[in-house]
């Protein structure tokens, strides 16, 4: 998959989303998560052999920005929608890992009309404010590898620790970065959105949550809690950690596109 090199700005505090595109087909909308920064490509490769992939940046990845102007994860959601309608993409399967599927779940619950199904992966828990994923996102790269990463030893937890160390590939700089202007801005973000907990039995399309076996960032109790607020939602379980389109991406996309089809 190469990135598509239009640039799509719509009107949410100027927040500017990048839109990657393959294939052909029925659209598949995925919204991506903060510490995968392009590492996405082998998961949506193989979905983009049936479906077009569209897959936005997020503020703060990619250049975006605009962060200052959004008050939390119903904005941003609202932003997506406009996005979504000036690529002329009505009705989508929507997907998402980590933050992005929080972003996927709040999409799917303001607008159903917009979600043919929702396929969420391992994403933040909402449900407490103790929540793991809190802490997670502030820790160091060689102690957050292998709470991310079931097994170190795998390509994906190999690639994650060799990123360079400098302000631009740093994923702890990054985080720390996004984290600080989130917390300057009221941005809900690393904060669990208790207001789309409130929202989720609105979702009305065919739901899957896709769970590492070993998630650590989020235990897989999260994932009951998501089935439960989602009426008729699915939950499987994968062998690896809270990456799992890193560390199994054949597998992970497998079970996505088995449900949505």
């Amino acid at each position: 998959m190469t990135p598509d090199d239009r640039l799509v700005s719509v009107r949410a505090g100027a927040v500017t989303f990048r839109v990657l595109s393959a294939g052909r087909g029925t659209p598949l909308v995925y919204f991506h998560s903060i510490h995968e920064r392009g590492g996405w490509s082998p998961f949506l490769d193989r979905l983009a052999r049936r479906y077009t992939v569209y897959a936005p940046l997020h503020p703060g990845v990619g250049g975006s920005t605009g962060v200052e102007a959004l008050e939390d994860v119903l904005d941003l959601t609202l932003a997506y929608d406009e996005l979504l309608t000036a690529l002329d993409v009505g009705r989508a399967r929507l997907s998402g890992h980590f933050f992005g599927g929080m972003i996927a779940a709040e999409l799917a619950a303001v607008f159903p009309a917009r979600a043919a199904g929702l396929a969420l992966v391992s994403p933040l828990g909402l449900w407490r404010d103790d929540a793991p994923s809190q802490d997670v996102l502030i820790l160091p790269p060689d102690e957050l590898g292998p709470v991310l990463f079931a097994d170190m030893t795998s390509d994906a937890a190999r690639a994650f620790m060799a990123l360079p160390d400098d302000d631009e590939a740093n994923v702890a700089a990054q985080t720390e970065s996004i984290a600080r202007r989130a917390a300057i801005a009221k941005f809900v973000w690393p904060i669990p959105d208790k207001g789309l907990r409130k929202r989720l039995h609105r979702v009305t399309a065919p739901t899957l949550i896709l769970w590492g076996d070993a998630d650590r960032a989020n235990p897989v109790i999260y994932a009951e809690e998501w089935q439960r607020r989602i009426k008729g939602a699915a939950v499987k379980l994968l062998p690896g950690g809270h990456m799992l389109i890193h560390e199994t991406p054949d597998a992970a996309a497998r079970a996505v596109e088995e449900f949505l089809e």
